[in-house]
């Protein structure tokens, strides 16, 4: 446990040596911020940018709490995710690259103890930036339109961070599966986006995806009721982490073996 620590206190000393616990929150938090308020001052935007012709009234429908907040979670799950996904793709790639991963691994230092020490500091970091994000989209929501529950954003928070939880698993598979911190970065990405599209496409058939967590958050958000088959993409989902995160040691020792 003390060696794990210490793998973990090393992570965490090295994001605040790239400031990515300072950037990585600003930035959720301005994401979360701006669809909000452009929203709400859309007519004022408009106006003053002179995209209307003289004499005329733009009238725009003011759209309820619960959809300006989905619109939050959609601004966090495509630039979020990016920005996440560009930030961590060197975590255990870039080490092996160097050599680095090797010098560590060669010590009595178990791979289980190396991949999850990593995993857990990105999941900590990560959810910390969705959470601050969200709370700030979910603030100006409710200064600017109407209330939305607490317990409604920490619900739907929890199923957000779940799948923020599978795509941080994700990058580790794939950081202990390839060297090229770029192709790290594709690699995820565009599993993420096929995975979404598999699911949005054949939807009856994927109800256990883990992609479906983000379209049962509008059923609770806007339809207010606790969609079928949650629990189903839920059990999946936290299945596979655990899966994936017993792939990446399994996958990371038989490179770092073979080499």
């Amino acid at each position: 446990m003390r060696q794990w620590v210490v793998l973990f206190q090393k992570e965490v000393l090295e994001m605040t040596r790239n400031y990515k616990l300072i950037w990585l929150p600003i930035v959720f938090i301005l994401l979360g911020m701006t669809d909000p308020l452009t929203t709400y001052y859309m007519p004022q935007i408009l106006e003053m940018s002179g995209g209307l012709p003289e004499g005329a009234v733009f009238e725009m429908p003011t759209p309820a709490a619960q959809e300006v907040l989905m619109m939050v979670i959609s601004q966090l799950n495509m630039l979020g995710v990016l920005i996440i996904v560009l930030a961590s793709m060197g975590s255990i790639s870039e080490e092996r690259r160097s050599g680095l991963a090797g010098m560590i691994l060669v010590k009595p230092v178990s791979y289980a103890s190396y991949v999850t020490a990593k995993w857990a500091a990105l999941s900590i970091v990560g959810l910390s930036s969705l959470f601050l994000g969200y709370l700030a989209g979910w603030y100006y929501v409710v200064v600017l339109f109407e209330a939305v529950s607490f317990a409604d954003f920490l619900q739907s928070y929890l199923l957000l961070a779940l799948w923020f939880l599978f795509i941080f698993t994700l990058i580790i598979l794939f950081n202990a599966a390839l060297k090229v911190p770029g192709l790290v970065a594709f690699v995820t990405i565009t599993t993420i986006i096929i995975l979404s599209i598999m699911t949005s496409t054949f939807e009856s058939w994927m109800e256990w995806s883990p992609a479906q967590l983000t379209s049962h958050l509008g059923s609770i958000l806007v339809d207010e009721t606790v969609p079928q088959g949650l629990w189903l993409t839920v059990s999946v989902t936290v299945i596979l982490i655990i899966v994936f995160l017993l792939g990446s040691i399994k996958i990371l020792q038989n490179k770092e073996l073979s080499e």
